[in-house]
């Protein structure tokens, strides 16, 4: 789900400039952002897509050819479509995508988000007419003359009334919100730490889980009837807006998506990387600038994470400081920057 984030923060923005533009999303049959893209009511179209990977391997010989065939079917959508620009923020779907927007010439706009630039991003960036990307750090990977550092585009994620927020998760006034996720499918390390950690939270903590859509339940539930402060979730939509706004603390995983979110809005992070995927080099960026407390999902318990989450409530400097550093290191993108490429490139088609 990272990708599609920015990218729906990107449509956001440019609707709110220009009422009449019309946008369309290419993704896979069976990836899990159709229904995020949905509730937007941006028409989802797919096609089919391998993955070619930096180690040797027999399905990258199978890919190829699925790469292949996901370029005519992107040429005939494209043809039949007919969009002003493409833009994308990585994933391997997009790579056939783009070569066919080259090839029937439609401009591209290529957005890398995390600290480690992806394959897919560096192959579509040398076809790219613009590249932007979330950290300056990032700036180094691609083209010079054609990349630009502008943040991270994040979706509005204000809410009207923060008491009417409270009233939702039956929230009472002073009390203090702890809000764990684990990204779209849940994470059980993740899962497991909250529900070894929940029974050790002073009983006037009010607990938040999203435990994921492909997570049961019964375990949470029944943890709920001991601790009654502690809510339990599959998934939140838009009242993910009215969770943030009430979090005093936030446990997640160190995904960029997720942690722009949290810089935007100031919010201290406890993050738990994936082990071995690029949401180390995430989080270890964040631990090395002091922007969020980071710990390792093999060794820690949920002691630890119960005494980490206790004294950042006891301390509401330490969160201020958490939260401002990481706006620092990680600051939105502008609104009308985005807007602004947006026009050069539709412009100059």
């Amino acid at each position: 789900m990272g990708p599609v984030v920015p990218l729906l923060a990107i449509a956001e923005i440019y609707h709110k400039h220009n009422p009449q533009v019309e946008f369309i999303w290419v993704g896979t049959k069976n990836g899990p952002e159709k229904e995020l893209v949905d509730r937007y009511h941006i028409p989802f179209f797919t096609i089919t897509s391998g993955k070619l990977r930096r180690y040797t391997s027999l399905w990258n010989f199978f890919d190829i050819f699925k790469i292949i065939f996901g370029f005519f079917q992107s040429l005939f959508l494209l043809w039949h479509e007919k969009p002003s620009l493409l833009i994308t923020a990585g994933g391997f779907v997009s790579v056939p995508l783009h070569f066919a927007a080259y090839a029937l010439g439609i401009p591209a706009w290529v957005h890398q988000q995390d600290s480690l630039a992806g394959l897919a991003n560096k192959i579509m960036s040398r076809i790219a007419k613009k590249i932007t990307t979330a950290l300056r750090e990032s700036e180094k990977d691609f083209p010079e003359n054609k990349t630009e550092w502008i943040g991270n585009p994040v979706r509005n994620l204000s809410v009207a009334d923060i008491n009417e927020s409270r009233r939702k998760f039956s929230v009472p006034q002073g009390a203090p919100v702890i809000l764990a996720m684990g990204g779209g499918t849940g994470s059980a390390s993740i899962n497991k730490l909250v529900m070894e950690a929940v029974s050790a939270w002073p009983r006037e903590y009010q607990v938040i889980h999203l435990v994921g859509k492909e997570r049961p339940r019964e375990l949470q539930e029944s943890a709920s009837k001991v601790f009654p402060n502690y809510h339990v979730y599959q998934f939140l939509k838009e009242e993910i807006k009215d969770a943030y706004a009430i979090a005093d603390v936030v446990i997640a995983r160190a995904g960029f998506a997720t942690i722009t979110e949290l810089a935007a809005l100031g919010k201290p992070a406890i993050l738990l990387p994936m082990s071995g995927t690029h949401q180390e080099v995430n989080s270890k960026l964040l631990a090395d600038h002091q922007a969020a407390i980071v710990m390792d999902e093999k060794v820690a318990d949920g002691l630890k994470l119960a005494r980490t989450v206790v004294d950042l409530i006891a301390y509401p400097e330490t969160r201020r400081y958490l939260g401002e550093r990481l706006q620092t290191i990680l600051p939105p993108a502008k609104p009308q920057r985005v807007v602004d490429i947006i026009e050069q490139l539709v412009e100059h088609w």
